[in-house]
């Protein structure tokens, strides 16, 4: 393998510009709040700036795909909303754990620029990203409820660990366009294995969510609405929830972030065989 890529410094300026920009349109489309905007910036300065074109262009697709159907209006959103830990308004937490792992791919491609695997790994982390949210913003249309994937008990609309067939088949679209925009840009040519592969690399790590949000993620109770949810230590009420289940350290950001590592390692799994 080669040394280091050479730092492009009107490449980095222009990332930095490009990550600006494209941060401050999502923070006026309220699809980001404050800190989500400014740790949008920071990722898309690395990913723009030290990646490139082919890498900004699958990060680009994720981060506009899941603004874009978050805001979806649908009455059955309203309960899975009610439930999540954070509003439709993404904050550092919440960016930094879905792209952060993609964000070291970037950094470990400058290290190793002749190696095909940061790039699988780049991709199998925003597959998954885009699968989960996917999963999480259309599944809410399935005329059917949810249920649990580790027992297959039904469960409310928004509950962590409940799936649709509406959902899984939204996580391998979601999964299948970044599969779809790697294999354009993969490093040599692509594959016939490409596509497939990280659209199984994302829809694995929207599993590994799933898992984890149904056998561990922190479940918290509103007394006034008599009702779970992830929101603490308030209730979007306003009232103190508690904890009836899982870990507290396990939270949303936590399970996202599980997710897309879930997806980088075997989006590694995917280019190590090609």
């Amino acid at each position: 393998m080669g040394g280091l890529v050479a730092l492009n410094p009107v490449q980095a300026l222009l990332g930095l510009g490009l990550a600006g920009l494209v941060s401050l349109a999502a923070y006026r489309a309220r699809a980001l709040n404050p800190s989500g905007a400014l740790a949008a910036a920071a990722l898309g300065t690395v990913v723009f700036g030290l990646g490139g074109l082919d890498w900004a262009v699958l990060l680009l697709a994720f981060f506009i795909s899941s603004s874009a159907l978050s805001r979806l209006a649908h009455p059955a959103k309203k309960a899975v909303d009610a439930r999540a830990a954070k509003g439709s308004r993404r904050d550092a937490g919440q960016v930094l754990a879905n792209g952060g792992f993609a964000g070291l791919c970037v950094l470990l491609h400058l290290v190793f620029p002749e190696s095909a695997l940061p790039w699988a790994a780049f991709a199998g982390s925003l597959a998954a990203a885009n699968a989960d949210t996917w999963a999480t913003e259309l599944g809410a249309f399935s005329p059917v409820p949810p249920r649990r994937i580790t027992t297959g008990q039904v469960v409310e609309r928004g509950a962590s660990g409940g799936v649709t067939a509406v959902g899984l088949l939204a996580a391998l679209a979601g999964s299948a366009l970044i599969g779809l925009l790697a294999a354009l840009f993969w490093p040599g040519g692509a594959s016939s294995a490409v596509i497939p592969g990280v659209a199984l690399a994302g829809l694995g790590g929207s599993l590994v969510d799933s898992l984890l949000g149904a056998a561990w993620q922190a479940v918290y109770y509103c007394p006034d609405c008599g009702k779970e949810t992830e929101r603490h230590p308030r209730h979007s009420c306003g009232a103190p929830t508690r904890l009836v289940r899982g870990w507290a350290w396990l939270d949303n950001d936590v399970v996202n972030a599980a997710c897309t590592l879930s997806g980088a390692l075997l989006g590694l799994l995917l280019g190590s065989g090609l």
